[in-house]
């Protein structure tokens, strides 16, 4: 009897030890994270930063180069149209080194010589040509009784027309010599402190609005065209994202926009407006060229009352969501179910505590699920980034 027990007992060990070895040598399975195949909406969206701009922004500018007085507007003070937001006063002169006074002295000098010089030729030019007539005079009357050749009788004429050409000749040689006299006199006087009459010009905008940016705040010179403040009107926004230009060519206009981490609670709403149709390089922050294009973004103000753009001012930063397609009710899996199997892709279900591999044909993607055309069928499980260890009929665990 005691045999016996001992025998059942060495048995029961036996058995044991071979379970025990036979689980130790069984594969264990392989842990995974799981997810669901889904019903629900999807959304494809264009996702770039954005700025905000003025859209009818006038940059007023100097018209002529003179002395700038200090601007007393500031940025963000309102301004009607016509209104005078700047003064600029006529160049100050530029004060003679002694060695310019003198030689301007004496260029006065020549040209007024030569002034009084061109005179006295003048009037020597008047007495010839007085000459010059009464000689005409006297030969016309004795060619009339044939006293004198026709020739003698050109020549007369031809003198007296030289001799009047010459006090012309002489007259201009006057006002000429009087123009070089006001200009040496021009350049001694302008050298002098206070000398200059123009006026100051005044800076009127040509259009009302909101003071955006002031250019050039302190006195000072300036040159024609340069630029001294910037007016617009906030209230009239507009966003503008650069894209890449594959991207951009999905974007059309008058698609919805979704505007982000504006600042305030929630999104704003806007549209598309406009493509532009030029792209410009640019270079990533990782230094690689990128052709990128900008898309303009009208705000939506009938959801919020505007209450939500009007936060915002000129140059904010914005995040914009641009949808390229969106449907209400579609299968959706995980985009980290799917792999890529030839040209097509591929997704592992969990049927029966085992790795299914199945062939999935997708549409749409949103960088986090995609769109099932076939393949799989909602309320599927599906492993969520399979490893090397996931392989078609492999044990599978949910993870915690």
């Amino acid at each position: 009897m005691k045999n016996a027990r001992k025998w059942i007992l060495r048995g029961v060990v036996v058995a044991a030890a071979a379970v025990a070895l036979t689980l130790a040598l069984m594969p264990q399975p392989v842990i995974v994270d799981l997810g669901v195949v889904a019903r629900g909406p999807l959304r494809v969206t264009a996702d770039g930063l954005g700025r905000t701009r003025v859209r009818e922004r006038f940059v007023v500018a100097a018209p002529a180069s003179g002395h700038l007085r200090r601007i007393a507007l500031q940025a963000g003070d309102k301004v009607a149209a016509g209104q005078v937001v700047a003064v600029v006063d006529p160049p100050m002169p530029t004060p003679l080194d002694a060695r310019t006074r003198v030689e301007a002295t004496a260029r006065l000098a020549a040209a007024r010589a030569m002034e009084a010089e061109a005179r006295a030729a003048v009037e020597v030019a008047r007495v010839a040509e007085t000459q010059a007539r009464r000689d005409r005079e006297r030969t016309e009357a004795l060619g009339r009784s044939q006293s004198v050749t026709a020739r003698e009788l050109e020549t007369a004429r031809t003198e007296a027309e030289a001799r009047l050409k010459a006090v012309r000749q002489a007259e201009l040689a006057v006002d000429t010599a009087h123009l070089q006299a006001e200009a040496a006199a021009a350049v001694l006087q302008s050298g002098k402190a206070g000398s200059s009459k123009a006026e100051a010009v005044p800076v009127a905008t040509p259009s009302g609005g909101v003071v955006l940016r002031i250019n050039q705040e302190s006195e000072g010179p300036v040159a024609a065209g340069t630029p001294l403040l910037e007016v617009g009107d906030p209230a009239s926004l507009e966003v503008v994202v650069d894209l890449p230009t594959p991207l951009a060519v999905q974007v059309a206009p008058g698609a919805a926009v979704e505007v982000a981490r504006w600042g305030g609670p929630g999104t704003l709403a806007g549209t598309v407006r406009r493509v532009e149709p030029s792209g410009f390089t640019k270079i990533s922050a990782l230094g690689v060229e990128e052709q990128r294009v900008f898309v303009v973004i009208d705000p939506v103000r009938a959801g919020d009352g505007g209450k939500g753009w009007d936060a915002l001012g000129d140059g904010f930063r914005v995040e914009t969501a641009i949808v390229l397609w969106a449907a209400g009710d579609v299968a959706t899996v995980p985009e980290g179910a799917l792999f890529r199997r030839g040209e097509g892709w591929s997704a592992f279900a969990a049927v029966q505590g085992r790795a299914s591999r199945k062939d999935v044909r997708i549409g749409h993607r949103d960088g986090r699920s995609a769109e099932v055309l076939d393949g799989l069928a909602p309320g599927e499980s599906v492993i969520l980034f399979p490893g090397d260890r996931v392989v078609d009929g492999v044990r599978i665990k949910p993870g915690p």
